[in-house]
């Protein structure tokens, strides 16, 4: 997956309740989707150069990633700008107003009229959508910043250190309105999903763990996302888990979830299973997600087919999908039902 032709935007609507088990469940605002390879620009008044001047009142980042996750910003100052050595971006948590929930990285000069602030993989981001602003040290409010160009190629394919205790995803996106905002994860340990093989008796998922490492009793783990009292279980019971066992090959890993396990504890509607992997007996599970791209939003831009399958309550659809945290998910549906009318 490689950068678009736009900053890909992130979905508004919260997914299903519990649908992540790590980080939020609402997501940031939505707008269309861009097209096109290779680098990310500002809008249709790009110039030739790739870089859209900034108009009164506006100021652009262009946002340039790095293999070991880190960005670098570059904007150009307005003429009537009198930046100091305080001038910083800011990022602040969406939906959270504690000074704890921002990060200021210093906006120093780069040449003739451009400021340049870098965000390293070192320095970590809580989970979430942290908006982007420019503080340029005048006296006045931070300002929102507006996406520019942006070259996000080495989060594509992105491999770090398996032995890594805590990994680290930022990728840039443009919102609704406009704007420029990062969504981090902030995981450890992480099971990043790899491919997807969709067939008629079940579903084979290849990933790769990172800040652990496979040990006797791992396995998959798929768990309907539905009440104790619809399960049918006594009160304090957990939902209803499905677990499979994992073919490990050093820190990569397979599972195949069959629907027939799906099907035998189907009681009919519809309900998304959230898939876990657990590294050892007794170990904490770790939710399994694909973060190493470019795509904050895979929800929209990502899909896989869903196949019939029998069952003792009827026919259902079963599909993978991925949640607006890009964790990696099951829709069991059952039949479509006619329209009204």
């Amino acid at each position: 997956m490689n950068a678009s032709t736009w900053l890909p935007a992130a979905g508004a609507e919260a997914d299903e309740p519990g649908g992540s088990g790590q980080g939020p469940d609402v997501p940031e605002d939505t707008g269309p989707e861009g097209a096109g390879p290779g680098l990310a620009g500002g809008g249709p008044a790009a110039g030739r150069e790739g870089r859209e001047a900034p108009v009164a009142g506006e100021l652009r980042a262009d946002c340039i990633a790095d293999s070991a996750g880190g960005l670098t910003f570059d904007l150009t100052a307005p003429q009537d700008a009198d930046t100091t050595w305080s001038a910083a971006l800011v990022l602040r948590l969406r939906g959270d107003e504690g000074a704890a929930d921002e990060v200021r990285l210093p906006l120093g000069p780069n040449g003739s009229g451009r400021l340049r602030a870098v965000l390293p993989s070192t320095v970590a981001l809580a989970e979430g959508r942290w908006h982007a602003y420019a503080d340029l040290g005048d006296g006045r409010e931070p300002r929102r910043l507006l996406p520019g160009v942006n070259d996000l190629r080495p989060l594509v394919g992105r491999r770090p250190l398996a032995g890594i205790g805590r990994l680290g995803v930022r990728i840039p996106y443009a919102t609704r309105f406009g704007n420029l905002a990062l969504r981090s994860w902030l995981r450890g340990p992480h099971a990043e999903a790899g491919d997807i093989l969709v067939a008629p008796e079940g579903l084979t998922v290849s990933g790769r763990l990172y800040g652990a490492a496979p040990a006797a009793g791992a396995r998959a783990e798929a768990r309907a996302r539905r009440t104790p009292a619809a399960d049918g279980a006594p009160g304090g019971a957990g939902p209803a888990t499905v677990t499979v066992p994992l073919t490990v090959d050093g820190r990569d890993f397979t599972f195949t979830l069959p629907y027939e396990e799906l099907a035998a504890r189907w009681a009919g509607g519809d309900e998304p299973w959230d898939l876990w992997l657990r590294p050892a007996e007794g170990a904490r599970p770790v939710r399994i997600a694909r973060l190493l791209d470019d795509l904050p939003d895979k929800k929209r831009a990502v899909s896989y087919p869903a196949l019939p399958v029998p069952a003792a309550a009827g026919e259902f659809t079963v599909g993978p999908y991925y949640t607006y945290d890009n964790d990696l998910a099951i829709r069991v549906a059952g039949p479509a039902r006619p329209a009204a009318g």
